[in-house]
């Protein structure tokens, strides 16, 4: 079977060619699919002519080493064809157009779905880079072939990267490690996913790749002794039992074993001090006979046992799993499964694909994957950005997994460290979106109660349940942070909206007109000029401080005259609104009191606009809204409703003699005033005094009031003040 040559490996001269490639084809591919696969090798030599790789070769070495990795998967001949044509829409004249005029859309489509995004400017390489990852796992969620090729591809460069500059490496293998080999591991294709651990741990950390290879050669030369022994009584026993089976020993890959050192923080010898087989039977029932051997012959680790046969992996990955006391008490792990799910576990939803193109149901590799990318799908919903949209993904690939049931006994997967709201959202978004209560075996939890493996998770939902900006801070999975940030963009939006309405009605008050009177082919013009789609865009540029109410009302009826204009006002002045904007503390997310001054209902307020949030209130005397003032158009009269609704955050600065229990003194009689400490500092002045700075929740400015007068009947309670800002 030809294989590329690892240049970063070998000194050897990689040698690339068409007939290698035709001559592996004809393994698995008929005549004229192989004919196809020339036809594509001869469009794409000619559009890539003249052109040379960073290691001098010829451009078109490349995508035919792409194709022959495809290859030895044994992908069909037009997932082939886009691998040798994968570069010439981005790095050639040629267009989608002439692709899909000279073979088909099918195959145009996949050599669009790899190409980068080169016709947009963006910000930042990295914005560019999510931007075409993006395209890329859309396109996927069409046709998993076009993930399978860009695996390829960068499989490929991982494995010819020596020859960048040093930062060009690191970012490429950072990239690697975060983000492909982790998907590869997602659709269950290992052998991709080892090799490209291992080639980005070489490339980003090349020193401790160095000494770890140096220490793993040591160390396993001096264990051969000792797998050889533990590997016979293996298979003696089996034999002994009448049970067919191939023993085989298995090495940790570098990385991995990188990996376990640093996050489980352990020394190297009790990582590589671990002896592991693997034992490929034909059968499923014949594996949990193997597994009764074994136990038989050394004695299994309690807890340590996984049957991922009967509870699959996400990745479909189907495997028991054991780890035995060995000889001198040496760790054993042990690996038994059929051919069948070691061909899977190697090739994962390539092992598949051909039955699938035959007609044949799919597997759960593709069951799995299915589910994957309608995840993507849901993700790319909710995202704002790319940024955004990638950090999801990211999430999303964590490997590590709890198998948790429904009530009715379903499996779901999720990644470790879910928590109940992670699987209302993985039931479904409106589960998640209405979810208010739950219970974990049958026990009421709190939303943010973290899953293990075996339990049974039930939701309680509510048609009145909306998700909590606070789920974001404990929530793990993409599609759950992607949904909430999705609800509260769009409760912004509305709230914004109602509040722009509000401003420019009050805006308007002066012109005697209203938001429902306005002139349309002015307010058309208007629109128009400020590239919006109708009037709710501006009422909610408006609510959102994009906006300011007074200068677009202005502009809305600038050839008509103030109804009640004040004397000495000079011409072309902007009108005050008539009546103060009325601050209920309900308004939610586009009404915010100022965390500098923390007003409360009873101090004198002012609004300011903040772009992007809304409307900021801040104290009268508050420093920071002296720039404000000296535009008109950036601020805006507030007041409190009568009766304002909910607790209102404030600061008070409380300066005490040093006796042992004076902070839960002051603390217990800001609790009997029934008010809510949010946080609390301590900061000792000069040994006989210190100053307490509590941020507590009051009602207003007589509940505070009430609180500073309590305090200050303790007798270690010296002075007493609010913080201004």
């Amino acid at each position: 079977m030809p294989t590329a040559v690892n240049t970063s490996d070998s000194n050897a001269k990689p040698r690339f060619l068409i007939s290698d490639l035709c001559a592996y084809l004809e393994s698995y591919l008929n005549p004229d699919q192989i004919q196809e696969v020339y036809r594509a090798y001869l469009f794409s030599a000619e559009a890539h002519e003249g052109q040379q790789r960073m290691t001098g070769e010829p451009y078109i070495y490349h995508p035919l080493a792409v194709a022959r990795i495809l290859a030895d998967i044994q992908m069909d001949h037009k997932c082939l064809m886009a691998a040798i044509l994968h570069d010439v829409i981005e790095d050639t004249a040629v267009g989608k157009e002439q692709v899909i005029e000279t073979f088909d859309e099918e195959i145009a489509e996949l050599v669009d779905g790899v190409s980068k995004l080169t016709q947009i400017d963006f910000r930042s390489k990295a914005e560019a880079q999510a931007a075409s990852l993006r395209k890329m796992l859309l396109a996927m969620t069409r046709d998993i072939r076009v993930i399978l090729i860009k695996l390829a591809d960068r499989l490929h460069n991982m494995r010819t990267l020596g020859v960048m500059r040093p930062e060009k490496r690191r970012r490429i293998a950072r990239e690697t490690l975060d983000i492909y080999a982790p998907i590869a591991n997602r659709l269950g294709i290992n052998s991709w996913r080892i090799e490209l651990e291992d080639l980005g741990f070489a490339a980003y950390w090349p020193m401790r790749y160095r000494v770890l290879k140096e220490a793993v050669k040591r160390a396993r030369g001096n264990r051969r002794e000792v797998l050889s022994n533990i590997h016979a009584a293996i298979e003696s026993r089996l034999r002994e039992e009448g049970v067919r089976g191939e023993v085989e020993g298995r090495q940790k890959h570098l990385y991995s074993i990188y990996k376990k050192m640093r996050d489980k923080k352990l020394s190297f010898s009790e990582v590589v001090d671990v002896y592991a087989f693997r034992v490929v039977v034909d059968r499923i029932d014949t594996c949990y006979r193997v597994l009764g051997v074994v136990h038989n012959l050394y004695k299994p680790v309690p807890g340590r046992f996984k049957d991922y046969i009967a509870i699959p992996k996400a990745n479909g990955y189907q495997s028991l799993h054991t780890v035995l006391f060995g000889p001198h008490g040496i760790p054993i792990e042990i690996q038994i499964r059929t051919q069948e799910m070691d061909r899977l576990a190697e090739s994962g939803i390539a092992a598949h694909w051909l039955y699938k193109a035959g007609g044949e149901e799919g597997t759960l590799t593709d069951a799995g994957a299915s589910e994957w990318l309608k995840n993507l799908l849901e993700l790319q919903k909710g995202a704002g950005d790319s940024m955004e949209f990638l950090e999801h993904v990211k999430v999303d690939l964590f490997p590590d997994e709890v198998y948790v049931f429904t009530p009715r006994g379903r499996i779901m997967v999720l990644p470790k460290g879910s928590t109940v709201i992670d699987f209302a959202y993985a039931v479904h978004t409106d589960v998640g979106n209405q979810c208010v209560a739950a219970r974990i075996d049958r026990r009421m939890v709190p939303l943010r109660t973290r899953l293990y493996s075996g339990q049974t998770v039930e939701v309680i939902t509510s048609p009145n349940g909306n998700p909590s900006p606070a789920w974001l801070n404990f929530v793990v999975t993409g599609k759950a942070r992607a949904n909430i940030r999705s609800y509260l963009k769009n409760l912004q939006g509305r709230e914004a909206l109602e509040l722009g309405r509000r401003l420019l009605d009050q805006a308007l008050v002066p012109y005697g007109a209203g938001v429902d009177q306005l002139d349309q082919a002015r307010l058309a013009l208007l629109l128009e000029e400020f590239k919006l789609e109708g009037l709710d865009d501006l009422l909610r540029e408006i609510g959102l401080g994009n906006r300011m109410p007074l200068l677009v009302a202005r502009r809305l009826v600038d050839d008509m005259e103030p109804d009640q204009e004040e004397d000495g006002e000079g011409e072309g002045e902007v009108p005050a609104p008539s009546a103060p904007l009325v601050i209920k503390g309900s308004e939610g997310m586009v009404v915010k009191l100022a965390k500098c001054c923390r007003p409360i209902p009873g101090d004198d307020i002012v609004g300011t606009f903040s772009p992007g949030k809304g409307i900021v209130v801040h104290r009268q005397e508050c420093h920071n809204i002296a720039d404000f003032r000296k535009h008109g158009d950036r601020w805006l009269d507030v007041e409190w409703a009568r009766e304002p609704s909910g607790d209102f955050s404030t600061e008070i600065k409380v300066e005490v003699g040093n006796k042992r229990g004076v902070l839960a003194t002051v603390a217990a009689a800001i609790s009997e005033m029934g008010s809510n400490i949010e946080n609390v500092s301590m900061e000792e002045r000069d040994g006989l005094t210190s100053t307490l700075r509590f941020v507590m929740t009051v009602s207003g400015r007589k509940h505070l009031a009430h609180i500073m007068r309590r305090l200050r009947a303790i007798p270690s309670v010296l002075r007493i003040a609010r913080i201004v800002g």
